[in-house]
């Protein structure tokens, strides 16, 4: 099941919040009276109030487990293990964990058996096809079926167990609490990357307020318009183009495909993040933001401050620091950085290609900090931007292929080193057809809507009472348009399930 999906819209999650939310009128029917005050949906104070997070707690993990199994129900049984061995090896961390040493010991064991299933699981035909390869053998492939999320779970439950280790979080003794964190259904199969210190007060107990609320339905709005109305249609030309032969696609056809698919894992990624972040509202927690306008950065550097923010501080602080971060000697920490980037790409998924796009950066951010990332600062922002989308553009055409036989020749085709001509009439066809989503996509890549809502805010009353009107309208009418969309388009993935 996924957000923008008929089943999720108009089903699944209304039931979900319409239970969820009903808990809050409990005590209120047992004492005979409202406990709404002013926007309080539901205000948990005292004894009576504090038995409601269990219940709402209870019902989100009901709900999540549902979720997950829509898909894939055998692999509820991996998440539950993989659940119980962090909440298992916190508890023994707690109860015998007298000194570091024996705290290390239940971290390993808890870091091991969760990376090792990772690794049998995403990478067990990864590494049979690579000892194939080079030495020439014919292992049956295991051909085992991925399950969807597990690199972002596995993130999860590992940050719990070494925030644990390192004092920074209290061990939680309730593993259906636990469980709730681990199998949130908002952020589960796709992030952002939620740790256990972020939500575990609102775990235990959170308030949700009317204009909370609002604002959660609001930014899943925006991420269901980002991902059914842009992504799918940058998906679809970026299709388009792949399906045309390199050799026969002209240079700005080539590039105008790579640069769709920028587009599209941008707004699919960003989009599913909006949503996950806005139910999370709806529900009382508040998850990170996962991206702030990276198309708009002006260095590799900068661009990695601003996409998929909680796997890059997921490395910096759980293996980037660890390893000694920038504080050593050059050749140290250019291993530090090539070794983690290394793991970046590899995170991403079981192929070479990944493993290259992550090299790719290290190689380019080692760059920036040693060779010419002074100079860079000196030029014109204009010029700093476009240096960054090439690099940018580029890099998501080594993340697509990972069939490298096909990589190189459209490497080749963008270059108009493939015989190919630099402009055909497909070109124009394609922007002919693609012209609307393809602007509109440039347009909200850019921060102009943050822009705009400062400016808005700096209206009088009456103006931004009618800005309100014509949003209300504008929402409404995009939602009917999505939802005609999602009617009548089969084509609606997630790029990131698969990770």
């Amino acid at each position: 099941m996924v957000f923008s999906s008929i089943s999720f819209l108009f089903f699944f999650l209304p039931f979900c919040l319409i239970l969820y939310h009903s808990t809050s009128l409990l005590p209120c029917l047992r004492h005979g009276k409202t406990r709404f005050k002013g926007t309080k949906v539901s205000a948990w104070d005292g004894k009576k109030g504090a038995n409601a997070i269990p219940l709402k707690n209870g019902i989100l993990l009901f709900f999540s487990l549902v979720f997950y199994a829509w898909g894939e129900p055998v692999y509820i049984l991996l998440m539950l293990f993989a659940s119980a061995v962090d909440y298992g090896n916190g508890l023994l961390m707690e109860r015998f964990g007298t000194t570091q040493r024996r705290r290390g010991m239940f971290l390993f064991c808890s870091v091991f058996i969760n990376l090792s299933v990772l690794a049998f699981f995403k990478y067990a035909d990864f590494v049979v096809g690579t000892v194939n390869g080079v030495f020439h053998l014919e292992i049956p492939l295991p051909n085992i079926a991925l399950p969807i999320g597990i690199s972002f779970f596995t993130f999860q439950t590992m940050s719990y167990i070494v925030d644990l280790y390192r004092r920074q979080v209290p061990v939680e003794r309730n593993y259906f609490t636990y469980l709730t964190y681990v199998s949130m259904f908002p952020q589960l199969v796709a992030g952002p990357i939620v740790r256990f210190s972020t939500v575990n007060e609102e775990l235990h107990q959170r308030r949700i307020t009317l204009a909370g609320f609002r604002a959660g339905v609001l930014r899943f709005m925006q991420g269901l318009f980002k991902k059914v109305l842009i992504a799918n249609q940058m998906g679809a030309l970026w299709e388009e183009v792949r399906m045309i032969a390199s050799g026969q696609a002209s240079v700005a056809t080539c590039w105008l495909g790579a640069i769709a698919f920028t587009l599209q894992l941008y707004f699919d990624f960003s989009a599913y993040s909006d949503m996950a972040i806005g139910m999370g509202w709806m529900l009382g927690f508040h998850f990170p933001e996962n991206f702030r306008y990276p198309l708009w950065a002006v260095s590799v550097t900068d661009f990695w401050r601003k996409w998929h923010i909680s796997l890059s501080t997921w490395f910096r602080d759980y293996v980037y620091i660890p390893l000694g971060g920038n504080r050593c000697k050059v050749a140290r920490h250019l291993f530090n950085m090539l070794f983690v980037w290394f793991l970046t790409g590899l995170w991403h998924g079981a192929s070479w290609n990944f493993v290259l796009w992550g090299l790719y950066y290290g190689l380019l951010l080692a760059l920036e900090k040693y060779v010419w990332g002074k100079k860079l600062e000196r030029l014109p922002v204009f010029f700093r931007h476009v240096y960054t989308m090439l690099i940018v553009v580029v890099g998501f055409v080594l993340f697509v292929f990972d069939d490298m036989g096909a990589l190189g020749p459209y490497l080749q085709s963008m270059a108009g080193f493939a015989g190919n001509p630099w402009l055909g009439k497909e070109f124009f066809w394609h922007i002919q057809n693609y012209g609307t989503p393809l602007l509109a996509a440039l347009l909200l890549a850019a921060p102009f809507y943050p822009w705009m809502k400062k400016k808005a805010g700096e209206m009088g009353e009456a103006g931004r009472t009618l800005l309100a009107g014509i949003s209300l309208c504008g929402y409404m009418g995009l939602l009917v348009l999505a939802t005609a969309y999602l009617v009548n388009d089969t084509y609606n993935p997630f790029l990131y399930f698969r990770f």
